[in-house]
């Protein structure tokens, strides 16, 4: 550890010429050739962000809209190409101030404090977006990162047990009914889809049992089924026959629905419809994505469609979305039919079970999305609650360290990052990232400059020319 940390803090005096612009003497013009060319990288992103968001609204833009949105494209992108150009300007001042470079002043320093710069620029409602996106890379960079070194082992279906335990914790708040009050998020509103609008909450209380017949939505026919249920023995728990009693009222959930169930059909009935829509909803999102992904290809007849599109990993998402929905909807009624009543604690061993579903569609990005929207929604409600402290600027700050961590791997271990990301930080940096000279770093241990080389091989980035985009290689 020792060992480490005096490697961590090893000086390496390299200037800032020889390591992020050998093209040209001058940081300013280095600084100024990022700016010129992420623009058209930035408008072209952020275009088509803007774009699809009002396509989305399923309504003819209004001129107020289209001005809106003309806005935020040269909003957003003004906060894409500082967050490129600062970095430069940092690195460089950085480095004539202490004239040499220690680990952290290579990418993390200098990018934390240009991204908290540039964050500032883009619009407060997309921040907390932004955040939760590098906060989604970064865990799992932070993670490939700590296993290359031996810290951590991954474990098989990690994703599946962490979409599991944040999933379940989302839908007690949401049975609980705080989605409406001091939860308020979009992701309910994905979440209403699948597990129904029906099982939200708060949870009405049901009628007791003397009341049952008359208090059932199915009127006087209802009256016996429901006095009948309420008559049984409580579950006992100490005895090895409550498995027989689970099964039993299991077969009862299949048959009917029990009193304080939200539905009006049986529950089988109710659990098996509300898994087909998620299941076609989901290929179809599947079917769409890979048409549009090959749209060229189809156009110009290189793609036999039946092969490329309609394979059977094409129903994987549809699975996962159909068999979640119908796993949670009947573990909820069994639950509901064992102990008598309905409580929103089912929806955390509902939501266990139905994420096993997640098997059939294992993607990290997804498992650390809804871990982060657990996070968030659940720091939030501990500040309103008063158990946690409020943190000015938290949002920006986070933010600021995940873009930094991102950036630091990027360029001293870019094996630990997406591949995706690592083709983003290319493009937006004008195909410069794979030129930087790294080979001096390579005394951190990591072996930057062989990372660099393997992962834009693997990537098939190519240098077409000997200077990357607006090099202003002339200028002195």
């Amino acid at each position: 550890m020792t060992n480490a940390l005096s490697r961590f803090l090893l000086p390496v005096h390299c200037t800032c010429k020889d390591f992020n612009h050998p093209w040209t003497d001058s940081c300013s013009n280095a600084a100024a050739g990022i700016l010129l060319s992420s623009i058209p990288y930035s408008l072209r992103i952020y275009t088509m962000v803007y774009a699809l968001s009002l396509i989305m609204r399923h309504r003819v833009p209004r001129l107020a809209d289209l001005k809106r949105t003309f806005l935020g494209i040269l909003q957003s992108s003004a906060f894409l190409v500082s967050n490129s150009y600062t970095f430069i300007m940092i690195n460089c001042l950085l480095r004539k101030l202490l004239g040499h470079y220690i680990c952290a002043t290579v990418a993390f320093v200098p990018c934390f404090f240009s991204s908290f710069a540039s964050i500032l620029v883009e619009r407060p409602a997309r921040r907390p977006l932004l955040t939760l996106y590098v906060a989604n890379l970064a865990t799992e960079t932070l993670w490939n990162m700590a296993e290359v070194r031996g810290y951590v082992r991954s474990i098989p279906q990690g994703q599946t047990l962490i979409f599991g335990l944040s999933i379940s914790a989302l839908l007690y708040l949401y049975r609980l009914g705080l989605h409406k009050t001091a939860c308020k998020d979009s992701l309910f509103n994905v979440l209403r889809f699948f597990v129904d609008k029906r099982e939200e909450g708060p949870i009405a209380i049901k009628a007791t049992t003397s009341a049952a017949g008359a208090g059932s939505p199915l009127g006087d026919a209802a009256a016996p089924s429901s006095n009948a249920q309420n008559s049984r023995a409580p579950l006992d728990f100490r005895s090895i026959n409550v498995l027989v009693q689970i099964y039993s009222r299991f077969l009862d959930a299949v048959k009917s629905r029990h009193p304080s169930c939200p539905h009006r059909d049986n529950c089988w009935h109710y659990a098996l419809m509300g898994g087909l829509k998620p299941f076609v909803g989901g290929v179809g999102i599947q079917v769409a994505l890979r048409l549009i992904m090959n749209l060229k290809k189809i156009v110009q007849f290189k793609l036999d469609v039946w092969k490329t599109i309609f394979k059977k990993d094409t129903l994987n998402l549809g699975i996962f979305l159909g068999c979640f929905s119908f796993v949670y909807k009947g573990v909820s009624c069994t639950l509901r039919h064992s102990f008598e009543h309905d409580d929103a604690r089912f929806a955390i061993p509902a939501g266990l079970l139905a994420s096993v579903a997640f098997t059939t569609y294992p993607d990290v990005t997804v498992a650390l999305y809804v871990m982060w929207k657990a996070l968030q929604i659940g720091y939030n409600l501990g500040i309103q609650e008063g158990v946690l402290p409020r943190v000015p600027g938290f949002m920006l700050y986070l933010y600021s360290f995940c873009t930094a961590l991102l950036f630091h791997a990027g360029i001293l271990e870019p094996k630990t990052i997406r591949p995706s990301y690592f083709k983003f930080l290319q493009a937006i940096s004008g195909d410069r990232l794979n030129r930087f000279n790294v080979e001096p770093f390579d005394v951190y241990g990591q072996n930057a400059s062989q990372q660099m080389k393997e992962v834009s091989r693997k990537l098939n980035i190519i240098n077409q020319a000997p200077l990357p985009k607006c090099s202003l290689a002339s200028w002195k």
